[in-house]
């Protein structure tokens, strides 16, 4: 997982706020982090590899936004 050049906004102009740029660059650290603490257990205990990427793509694109109610 590489940190992106820019983080686009809806209106495609890139973020420029300093802080903001830390603090996204601090939880893309954190969520490397645990998504490969989350993929190693999981192929540890026998699960395949294959299946735990594809197994996370899909909470990944489960997520609503965060303006829509979550899904019950």
């Amino acid at each position: 997982m590489t940190t992106p050049v820019r983080w686009p906004q809806p209106d495609g102009t890139p973020v420029s706020c300093t802080e903001k740029l830390r603090m996204l660059a601090e939880n893309q650290a954190e969520l490397r982090a645990t998504l490969r603490d989350v993929f190693d257990d999981a192929v540890l205990m026998g699960v395949d590899d294959a299946a735990m990427r594809q197994i996370l793509i899909d909470e990944i694109l489960a997520l609503p936004g965060p303006h829509r109610p979550a899904e019950a």
